[in-house]
């Protein structure tokens, strides 16, 4: 199964992360499919590719609990309903 996980990466104490679509049996730091956006919990600053997850959403992507909050609060399960519907 393919998931939507968060990829750390920056130093000690100012760490960032990417949001990826992995295999789910893949380590937290392996290499992904593809990157589909990035989250900084300092600053909470975040940049997604909405088209790119919407396509991995459609094909049964499952998003880990932390990367569903960042989705929720982006309006992104919308519009995977509103495209669905069309």
């Amino acid at each position: 199964m393919i998931k939507l996980r968060l990829k750390r990466f920056g130093k000690k104490r100012e760490a960032s992360y990417r949001i990826i679509a992995i295999n789910d049996l893949a380590r937290r730091d392996g290499r992904p499919l593809e990157e589909l956006g990035f989250y900084n919990p300092r600053t909470d600053e975040v940049r997604l590719d909405v088209e790119g997850i919407v396509k991995r959403l459609k094909q049964g992507a499952q998003p880990t609990d932390t990367v569903r909050r960042i989705l929720v609060k982006a309006n992104v399960f919308e519009q995977v309903s509103a495209t669905a519907a069309s």
